[in-house]
């Protein structure tokens, strides 16, 4: 399994980690998301595109009170080229740190 680790901004506002990077239809990827603690913390919009399928999640935040990691699972994704996003959101409703990875889901063995 691989697993990757993705920082933005200077101040690692957001960081994540997504396993596993590559796998066979259908699959499971978990992202792991820390967030550093802050009064202006909303929400953490997670989102995983194909282009031919995608999935998203909403998870409110409670400001300095949230937990500092969450993981989120995206079960039985099908096959394709995935581009997991990870968005922290604050009081004001615009996005204050970004994170994203390629996780690559191949038909599985049997061709379906």
């Amino acid at each position: 399994m691989l697993t990757a680790r993705f920082a933005v901004n200077a101040g690692e506002r957001l960081t994540i980690a997504v396993s596993p990077l590559q796998s066979f239809a259908p699959t499971n990827v978990r992202v792991r998301i820390q967030v550093k603690p802050d009064v202006n913390n909303r929400g953490v919009e997670v989102a995983a595109d194909s282009g031919g399928y995608s999935r998203s999640s909403w998870i409110q935040l409670d400001g300095k009170d949230a937990p500092p990691t969450i993981t989120v699972e995206l079960r039985s994704l099908p096959s394709g080229t995935y581009e997991v996003r990870v968005a922290l959101v604050d009081s004001t409703g615009r996005a204050c740190a970004v994170a994203h990875k390629q996780v690559i889901v191949l038909s599985s063995l049997g061709g379906g």
